[in-house]
């Protein structure tokens, strides 16, 4: 398989949105947003989106899109920040992802007289309309963010309209990395999780939060139809020849079928203004041209 999605009842909708807005609303706006750092692709996509890239003075290790942010200078990787590398710039607003760290630099850049605004991470349709209306509301473009929220909105249910009425819905295994023989997979609360369900897939293993070691039997027991990896290179790769001679692997319908997706990790569970585009595109590789009609 190469490389390269159900609607919520009305009701949930409405809640959803609801929620959104309270949480933009709690929000103020920075007092002065001229050498704004972003700490998150996702928070750098979303201001590119918003047309309010001009504000940025510097991201993090995550943001390689769109191409122009990757020109600007890098504080650090997001979970690996240091209050040097993020102050070197001189920010006077400093937006940072959910899940940023470690605590410590956070506490330093907390105590300091740079305004923070922390985004809810969540890897959902409303997750991804929430960091817009939150970005917006601190950047003061409240209307640009409502307008851009509009859109994504439309893109992400079309997108998951594309496996609504889908017969069987296949299991995958995302696995994060084989490092040493071992498997490292998706469990619940992961980007992963979270692409796969709005692609129309459902989650080979469930049981635990974040990402585990599986067994050989733990992944046998799973059987999963299909395993989606990152796209890698260097010592991270790992070919179609080394994953399916995996032990518990080779006992597999994926095995069987040789069936693995390829996905660029920061397009795929990157959950921002391109996860649209992502999920159209994971559907088709799981599912081909038409999976509705299967």
């Amino acid at each position: 398989m190469t490389s390269i999605f159900r609607k919520p009842l009305l009701a949930a909708a409405i809640l959803a949105a609801s929620l959104t807005a309270a949480v933009a609303q709690e929000v103020k706006p920075f007092a002065d947003t001229s050498r704004l750092v972003s700490i998150g692709g996702s928070l750098t996509e979303i201001i590119y989106a918003l047309g309010e890239e001009g504000r940025l003075v510097a991201r993090d290790q995550t943001a390689v899109y769109p191409e122009a942010a990757t020109k600007l200078p890098d504080v650090g990787y997001m979970r690996q920040l240091a209050p040097e590398g993020v102050l070197s710039v001189n920010p006077t607003a400093l937006l940072i992802i959910e899940g940023s760290g470690p605590k410590e630099t956070l506490d330093v850049l907390t105590k300091g007289s740079v305004e923070i605004v922390t985004v809810p991470e969540g890897f959902s349709h409303e997750g991804i309309l929430e960091k817009v209306h939150v970005v917006g509301k601190a950047l003061g473009v409240d209307a640009k963010a409502a307008e851009l929220a509009t859109r994504l909105d439309a893109e992400l249910k079309s997108a998951e309209a594309i496996t609504a009425n889908l017969p069987e819905r296949k299991r995958i295994l995302f696995i994060l990395s084989m490092q040493d023989g071992k498997v490292m997979a998706s469990g619940t609360d992961t980007a992963a999780d979270g692409i796969i369900k709005l692609a129309g897939g459902v989650n080979a293993v469930e049981g635990y939060s974040g990402y585990k070691a599986l067994t050989d039997e733990a992944i046998v027991t799973a059987k999963p139809d299909v395993i989606l990896m990152m796209s890698r290179e260097g010592g991270h790769a790992v070919t179609d020849e080394v994953l399916f001679a995996q032990a518990g692997i080779a006992m597999t319908p994926a095995a069987a079928n040789k069936a693995v997706v390829r996905v660029d990790g920061a397009y795929a569970l990157g959950f921002g203004p391109r996860t649209a585009s992502a999920i159209a595109e994971l559907a088709t590789a799981l599912y081909g041209q038409h999976p509705a009609a299967q």
